[in-house]
């Protein structure tokens, strides 16, 4: 049985993008009568203490959608002890690397994935301990230059090496490749839908799986959607969340309708519509689903 999941960061109001995402993730659990769960990536408390009450929007937009789940909402920030016993059997280092020495080491940068180039890796002892008077360090792991190849939905075999990650930050909080590597086994998702911008990161996060003891899942990496420039959708580029449309006079029918026709799916009203439209068809070979989006706010959706 197919079992999915939307893990939204509660930082910001979801926006088109974001519940698109949501949808197809749904929609491609739903189809095959599987589980669909959410959970909420709150690690970074910084920024979740200034976005009070965003978790509860996010939960509120995507059930008035008709967007539904099973099973209680998980929250990472309450699953700490479950993270540092995941890693506790795994071979990690210190790194006592910024990003900006990083950046600079690395020679050959893939789009946004930029591999460890295992600076700390070799430290002594000494270095190591004249470094952490320096600075604190963050964990990694050592991969030892691990290949692993995952199937996605859209793009087939993806095939990637695993660079030394970050396992915990250097303030002790779980990296985001740990905690949802380790939530997803947990939870038994089979199945990973979200943004083409994380299939470089899928290889790593289903070597760690597969270190760890779960059985990796398979994926589908979607369109992202972006503003006119071609940037990924963000709130400064104007009413795209679903609270600011809906303040503006669009309907949430009116949004949805929209979301369909990004990904050539029937017009429907809400989700559980649009998945009795779809039923008994090979909905997810349009080539619009995997493209990435273009919104106009400018002209989409608008008060009719």
């Amino acid at each position: 049985m197919v079992v999915g999941r939307f893990a939204p960061s509660p930082t910001s109001d979801l926006h088109l993008g974001n519940l698109r995402t949501a949808l197809l993730a749904w929609l491609l659990a739903r189809h095959d009568t599987g589980t669909f769960v959410l959970r909420i990536e709150d690690l970074d408390q910084q920024r979740v203490t200034a976005a009070p009450q965003v978790a509860e929007h996010q939960l509120a937009d995507l059930a008035s959608l008709g967007i539904d789940w099973d099973g209680t909402v998980v929250r990472q920030s309450q699953r700490l002890d479950l993270y540092r016993e995941a890693a506790a059997g795994l071979e990690t280092y210190e790194c006592f690397c910024t990003r900006r020495e990083i950046a600079e080491a690395s020679q050959a940068p893939h789009g946004s994935y930029r591999p460890y180039p295992g600076t700390c890796a070799r430290l002594s002892e000494t270095e190591r301990a004249a470094r952490r008077r320096q600075r604190r360090a963050a964990i990694r792991v050592r991969a030892h230059g691990a290949i692993m190849t995952v199937h996605d939905l859209h793009a087939g075999p993806v095939r990637g090496e695993v660079d030394d990650f970050v396992l915990f930050r250097a303030d002790g909080t779980p990296a985001y490749n740990l905690a949802t590597v380790v939530d997803d086994g947990v939870q038994g998702i089979t199945q990973v839908c979200r943004g083409d911008d994380l299939l470089e990161s899928a290889p790593r996060q289903a070597w760690l799986a597969d270190e760890l003891g779960f059985a990796p899942p398979s994926y589908a990496h979607v369109g992202l959607a972006v503003n006119r420039t071609g940037a990924r959708l963000a709130k400064r580029d104007g009413a795209v969340t679903l609270r600011a449309l809906t303040s503006a006079g669009v309907t949430r029918q009116q949004a949805f309708h929209a979301i369909c026709a990004s990904a050539a799916l029937p017009e429907a009203d809400s989700a559980p519509e649009l998945l009795n439209a779809i039923r008994g068809h090979d909905w997810w070979t349009t080539e619009a689903i995997w493209r990435p989006w273009v919104v106009n706010t400018r002209t989409a959706p608008h008060r009719a």
